[in-house]
C-alpha cells in the first residue's frame, strides 16, 4: 500500500511539473528584450543584421528588391514594402522571409511588430 501512494505521488508530481514548463509569453524568454523599449537602434537592427543582410545588403544579392541597412530602408521596408506581413507568413508559405531560410521566433517578430506599432523610434 505504501508503495502504491509512493508510485502515485511521483507519477502526480511529475505530471505537474512537466505540464507546468511552457514558454506561452515571450517575457519569459531568455535574452528577448523588454517589449516596452523596443526601438530600432536598440532592438530591431540586430535582428535585421542577423537575419536578413546576408541578402539585403548594401548591394542586395539572391533576388532582394532592397537592401535594409540602414533605418530609413528598414522604415521603408515596413511602411512601404510589407516587412512585417512578410516576416510573419507561416514556414514554407510563399514570400515568407527570411526565404530559403526558418521563420523568425514569434517573440522576435512580436519585437519588431511592437517596434512598428510604437512609431519606428530609432
Amino acid at each position: 500500500m505504501k508503495k502504491n501512494t509512493l508510485l502515485i505521488s511521483t507519477l502526480l508530481l511529475g505530471t505537474v511539473l512537466v505540464s507546468s514548463c511552457t514558454n506561452d509569453s515571450s517575457a519569459d524568454l531568455i535574452g528577448i528584450d523588454d517589449l516596452d523599449e523596443v526601438t530600432y537602434t536598440n532592438t530591431v537592427k540586430s535582428i535585421i543584421d542577423n537575419n536578413c543582410i546576408s541578402c539585403h545588403a548594401a548591394t542586395p544579392i539572391n533576388g532582394a528588391p532592397m537592401p535594409l541597412t540602414t533605418y530609413e530602408n528598414v522604415k521603408q521596408a515596413v511602411l512601404e514594402r510589407g516587412l512585417l506581413n512578410r516576416i510573419s507568413r507561416e514556414q514554407g508559405a510563399p514570400g515568407m522571409m527570411p526565404s530559403g531560410g526558418t521563420r523568425l521566433p514569434q517573440a522576435v517578430i512580436d519585437q519588431v511588430t511592437t517596434w512598428a506599432n510604437q512609431g519606428l523610434i530609432e
